[in-house]
């Protein structure tokens, strides 16, 4: 694997905040062009005003709806000629167990976060494909690897988002398209269900102070990520995974283990409903 480095133009969504609003700097600062959105663009006004209109490109997008991200994409691609690398980041679901998260609560977070996510790459494919080439960074939770409680439908988001990714980066990979999966440990959640009298009681209660006292905090520093993120547009080919923050490499690696070991343990009984001319 082997890095370049050039100036690119980069499209960042959730560019007000976070990991979006640290990669949003950080490619300014070093002469990147930036197509960056957020839900309302005034999150961006302070971005705006402190870099030229020929380096920074605002624009607000709701990913919930198609038709706006189709436009948005197709709006920041003429404005900036090309787009090298686009960075879609991940929502955050609501907290709670399975069957205290309203219906109004799925659909929203399947419709942001999964649905989002599909919209966001479906509507870019087209032109880095005409173009050439191009990459798709993709922010999602490590916890897609593992079975988390309390985090039901966050993790069917996630785990819905790496089907889907992990599928179209093959379909994309002869027309010079890379996609990555950039991967870190969930933050807390700030919507949440309310909690069910059943669940008093139970270790779920106890997780579920935990989780919302504060105490649990990502490892991984904003600033610092956004550097590999910056830094793993430019390695060459386009690694499928990017594992970012010591929690989440833990987390990942030991939901690994244990499914391989599952896996090794139930070889014989998969063997075993062959069809009889199969030979081993």
């Amino acid at each position: 694997m082997t890095v370049t480095a050039t100036a690119r133009s980069w499209f960042v969504t959730g560019a007000s905040c976070g990991l979006g609003r640290h990669l949003a700097e950080l490619l300014l600062a070093r002469g990147d062009r930036v197509a960056a959105t957020a839900r309302r663009a005034s999150e961006l006004d302070d971005l705006a005003a402190s870099h030229a209109r020929e380096s920074l490109w605002v624009q607000a997008l709701d990913v919930t709806d198609a038709d706006a991200v189709r436009r948005t994409v197709d709006a920041a691609f003429a404005a900036l000629g090309r787009v090298d690398v686009l960075v879609n980041s991940s929502g955050s679901g609501p907290l709670g167990a399975a069957e205290e998260i309203t219906d109004a609560q799925l659909r929203h977070q399947l419709d942001a976060d999964l649905l989002g996510a599909v919209r966001i790459a479906r509507a870019a494919l087209p032109h880095p494909r005409e173009q050439g080439g191009g990459r798709i960074l993709q922010v999602t939770g490590a916890g897609g690897h593992d079975a988390l409680p309390l985090m039901s439908l966050r993790l069917a988001a996630a785990r819905g988002v790496e089907g889907f990714l992990t599928s179209l980066a093959r379909e994309v990979a002869p027309f010079g398209v890379g996609i990555t999966l950039i991967e870190q440990a969930d933050a807390p959640a700030a919507d949440r269900a309310a909690p069910l009298a059943a669940y008093e009681g139970s270790p779920l209660a106890e997780l579920r102070r935990t989780l919302t006292s504060g105490a649990v905090r990502p490892l991984s520093d904003p600033a610092k990520t956004a550097r590999a993120v910056l830094d793993c547009a430019d390695l060459e080919p386009a690694p499928l995974r990017l594992v970012l923050g010591s929690d989440a490499y833990e987390t990942t690696r030991t939901a690994l283990a244990r499914r391989l070991a599952d896996l090794e343990a139930q070889r014989e009984i998969a063997w075993s409903t062959d069809v009889d001319d199969v030979r081993h």
